[in-house]
């Protein structure tokens, strides 16, 4: 499943960008992350913690930063496993400075496997694009 939109945040692209790469501001605002740990540069194992509809689940996996081009853009992926099956998710993150603000263009694929599959296409878009803005407003918060 393809995704894609953008989200404008009341801060320079540079603070936009360092929040981005800030693995505590990651750990914070990553939706479901109960745990973030360094596993190399750029690149994190998480525990997350997810419900979408009727599954729910922990699932453990990881999440790279790649494809860096500071302050504009880079390529962000996940990939968890769990009881309820596995989330894999490859996207690309565009920063575009508007004065004072900065906008995020982001798009990217989602895949599902196992029972978050059999939920339904039409709850688990809605539910990856309440993630994706949860995770932005998140970001924007200081």
């Amino acid at each position: 499943m393809k995704i894609e939109g953008q989200y404008t945040i009341a801060a320079k692209a540079e603070t936009v960008w360092e929040r981005l790469n800030d693995p505590e501001v990651l750990a914070k605002s990553l939706p479901g992350v109960d745990k973030l740990e360094p596993d190399g540069p750029d690149r994190y194992k998480a525990t997350i913690k997810y419900k979408m509809g009727p599954v729910s689940g922990t699932f453990a996996g990881t999440v790279e930063l790649s494809e860096k081009d500071p302050p504009r853009s880079m390529r962000l992926k996940t990939s968890a496993r769990g009881g309820p099956g596995f989330i894999n998710g490859d996207g690309k993150v565009d920063l575009v400075p508007q004065g004072d603000q900065t906008e995020i263009h982001y798009a990217g694929e989602v895949q599902l496997g196992g029972m978050l599959a059999a939920v339904g296409s039409r709850m688990i878009e809605g539910a990856a694009k309440k993630s994706i803005e949860d995770f932005f407003q998140s970001i924007a918060i200081k």
